[in-house]
């Protein structure tokens, strides 16, 4: 994987973009009449009609989500997962690429959304023991283990002591991620061993849904702080 300064993500956008933007008028228009929204993101499934998304959504986000819960995206694209954060009392959308965070700015305009542009592994602006939940589908499959781990070192002081994180990383034990050249080289037993190493405590690891990569939920281990 190529380091931050890569433009992979500014690609993915702006290939998003041009198959959005080709008969894009009737494809919107039907997408429309259909009840679905037209953003960035969807190319890679839509959590409405997708079944192993939608297993994500119901069981790795709505239930973390609600009115007095402070939440983190990293990586929100045009809000294919914010959609369903909407309900929360706060959503800081994390981003390195601000064009996308603008994305996300112009398909979604609700008040409790602060956009944080940062330098790809840190969080300005966000207090200390603020967050109830993080939540990052999308982003970590691209990302190489040591920005992972920086990541890592710098979300755990923003979690309250009951805070929760969920984040989906490449998994190079199934082909398909293999066979992905904008993956990072990541399996389950790298990313146990990383998060272990920050004193999380791994709540639940799911190595099934999807086919390319998986997911993992990690809190702060309150014995060592």
């Amino acid at each position: 994987m190529p380091d931050l300064n890569t433009n992979i993500h500014l690609d993915m956008f702006a290939a998003g973009k041009r198959k959005r933007s080709f008969a894009a008028r009737l494809k919107k228009a039907i997408m429309v009449l259909r009840g679905k929204d037209d953003i960035y993101g969807l190319e890679w499934g839509d959590p409405e009609t997708n079944p192993p998304l939608q297993y994500v959504r119901d069981h790795f986000l709505l239930p973390y989500i609600s009115a007095d819960k402070t939440v983190v995206e990293i990586g929100p694209g045009g809000g294919r997962w914010t959609r369903y954060m909407l309900s929360a009392k706060r959503i800081y959308a994390v981003d390195y690429h601000p064009e996308i965070l603008n994305e996300l700015k112009a398909n979604i305009t609700t008040t409790n959304i602060v956009p944080v542009t940062n330098s790809g592994d840190d969080f300005p602006s966000i207090p200390e023991g603020s967050i109830d939940f993080l939540f990052s589908f999308g982003t970590f499959v691209h990302l190489d283990l040591d920005i992972i781990d920086r990541y890592l070192k710098n979300i755990k002081p923003l979690l309250k002591a009951e805070g929760e994180v969920v984040i989906q990383y490449a998994d190079f034990t199934k082909p398909l991620a293999q066979t992905n050249e904008g993956f990072s080289n990541n399996d389950p037993d790298k990313m146990r061993q990383l998060v272990k190493s920050h004193g999380y405590v791994i709540k639940e690891e799911d190595v099934k849904t999807m086919w390319h990569s998986s997911i993992i939920r990690f809190g702060r281990d309150h014995l060592v702080g």
